[in-house]
């Protein structure tokens, strides 16, 4: 017998719109988070960037989920009146090579649906960003920041009107085949271990999620499962340069990430990051010496940045299914019957564009389980 429909792992960005997703369905639905806050990992520790959908391949899952995402998400923080900008971003190119590769990178965001993104030559670039320099520039008007939290709370407030519950401070401890669906073993700091049945499970556990994957019996070696976490620095700019740019600054992305850019928060707080250094474990000091390496990275684009403008602020850690020096990897999205997992749903891999893709990623995962 089972106690619900399906149980989710993990209350971060995703797990928590598949919640409201499937809540809405006419599911039951109970959360399992193991913090005592929702969204205190990867959903928390980032830029806060709506994505237009320009980097990815097309027709892979982060281009698909992106784009759809995206707009959902604009839709649901007007209808909602939640908090957000659409300011649009600027990827700026210092030399001719870097120049040409925006040109690769607007073919394929329109390919992918990202709006209509614009070439601008050097003149328009200083025309846009007085202080940015650059050979040349791709302007991307659909871009955008999103309060995190207040988009998380409105994922909750959904889910719980209908009828889902949320159990945090609880950990996952083991998950076991049983007739009907499954057994999902969770202990919370405070009480003794218990369990709950279930029809499905969906593993939105996002720096855990390989480990829950492997918690079901699944090989995660085998299935390119294993998580290759890489942390993001991320420095605060000093309030002589507030106002630096109007718009988000990106350059050319690097390996593994889309480089050290500006952004800036709904208040207007400036920040620069983040950089890519693949960790051992989840951690989330800053390093202060780093503040040299971030100038440099600035200056490319923005000259009049000091290495003393930048204060260390926060950092996250992304779930990498790309590890050092590997190729494009692709979220995972996809029910695991093909496994000897039935009702199992895992979503693995759900680093950047996660949160701009959360409305889509639940909108597969109730077809999956349809």
């Amino acid at each position: 017998m089972t106690d619900v429909d399906t149980v989710i792992v993990g209350a971060g960005v995703v797990g928590l719109a598949c919640a409201a997703r499937l809540a809405c369905a006419g599911r039951s639905v109970i959360i399992i988070e193991r913090n005592d806050r929702v969204g205190q990992e990867t959903s928390s520790r980032h830029s806060g960037v709506i994505h237009a959908g320009l980097y990815y391949p097309a027709g892979s899952l982060k281009a698909l989920t992106c784009v759809d995402g995206r707009r959902a998400l604009y839709e649901r923080c007007q209808r909602l009146a939640l908090p957000h900008a659409r300011l649009g971003k600027l990827l700026v190119a210092a030399d001719a090579e870097e120049a040409a590769r925006l040109e690769t990178i607007r073919a394929r965001g329109l390919e992918n649906g990202a709006g209509a993104l614009k070439m601008l030559s050097r003149a328009d670039v200083a025309a846009l960003e007085p202080r940015v320099t650059a050979v040349a520039g791709l302007w991307s008007p659909e871009t955008g920041i999103v309060d995190a939290h207040a988009l998380m709370d409105s994922y909750v407030a959904e889910a719980r009107e209908h009828g889902a519950e949320l159990a945090l401070v609880t950990s996952v401890e083991g998950l076991s085949r049983e007739s009907g669906g499954w057994r999902v073993h969770t202990r919370r700091a405070d009480v003794d271990a218990f369990s709950v049945g279930a029809g499905h499970v969906v593993n939105a556990a996002g720096l855990a999620s390989d480990q829950v994957a492997e918690l079901a019996g699944l090989d995660i070696d085998a299935l390119c499962y294993r998580l290759h976490p890489c942390k993001g620095d991320y420095f605060v700019l000093s309030p002589r340069l507030r106002g630096i740019t109007s718009h988000l600054i990106y350059p050319v992305p690097v390996h593994a990430g889309l480089g050290v850019h500006i952004t800036m928060d709904l208040g207007g707080k400036v920040t620069a990051g983040p950089d890519t250094e693949y960790v051992d474990h989840v951690r989330y000091d800053v390093d202060p010496s780093k503040a040299a390496r971030f100038g440099d990275a600035l200056r490319r684009y923005l000259p009049e940045v000091r290495d003393d403008d930048l204060s260390p602020d926060y950092a996250g850690v992304r779930p990498k299914l790309q590890g050092p020096g590997e190729p494009f990897a692709d979220f995972v999205i996809e029910e695991a019957s093909a496994n000897g997992a039935p009702g199992l749903v895992n979503l693995i891999g759900i680093e950047s564009p996660g949160l701009t893709a959360s409305a889509a990623i639940a909108d597969r995962v109730l077809a999956l389980l349809s």
